[in-house]
């Protein structure tokens, strides 16, 4: 069985019974010396090479992921009764990638992306605010470039874990792992 396939079947599920941001995923990256932090984020792509969001390359998750480029994430459908997690190595997208889900965005997000300096110390909102009306101005139609920190990110899975909820905690846990010959399957215990 493919894992990815699989993961995009559960997806089609949870957006089918309406679960609230059904792409919301928990991202854990780790620093340097392995300290790690964790964040939501939007997985906006899923295919045979990976699971892809998107962020500014300057931001800490961004300079976690240049010094570490390993991640893992976990999402939890409640409504579905059903939590994926997912590790793997890290690149960073194409620039035809970026460009092309860049161009999806509303205007007032791509100005937003623009205007922040994600995850720096801002001393005033209305300095924010004030960048985001200036890029306004700089481009009052839909041509808003994307910049050139803000890329896209594929976590290549080499583990893939499928949990469903099972009556008295007896959850069923499956655990896909891919070597040289493909993906593996284990049962775990709950």
């Amino acid at each position: 069985m493919d894992p990815i396939a699989r993961f995009r079947r559960w997806y089609a599920d949870a957006e089918r019974t309406g679960a609230p941001l059904p792409e919301a995923i928990a991202l854990a990256t780790a620093d340097r010396r392995g300290r790690p932090s964790v964040r939501f984020v939007l997985l906006k792509h899923v295919d045979a090479r990976g699971f892809v969001f998107f962020t500014d390359a300057r931001s800490r998750k961004g300079g976690e992921l240049a010094a570490n480029p390993e991640a893992a994430f976990a999402v939890y459908w409640d409504a579905l009764g059903r939590q994926l997690r997912v590790e793997g190595r890290v690149e960073v997208a194409s620039g035809p990638e970026a460009d092309a889900y860049w161009a999806t965005r509303p205007r007032e997000s791509r100005l937003a992306a623009s205007a922040s300096r994600q995850s720096k110390a801002l001393a005033r909102r209305s300095d924010l605010l004030g960048r985001w009306r200036a890029l306004g101005r700089r481009y009052p139609g839909d041509d808003v470039p994307r910049p050139a920190a803000w890329h896209g990110y594929r976590i290549v899975p080499r583990a893939i874990e499928f949990w469903t909820r099972g009556d008295f905690r007896l959850h069923t846990r499956e655990r896909f792992e891919r070597g040289r010959g493909g993906w593996t399957r284990k049962v775990l215990q709950p």
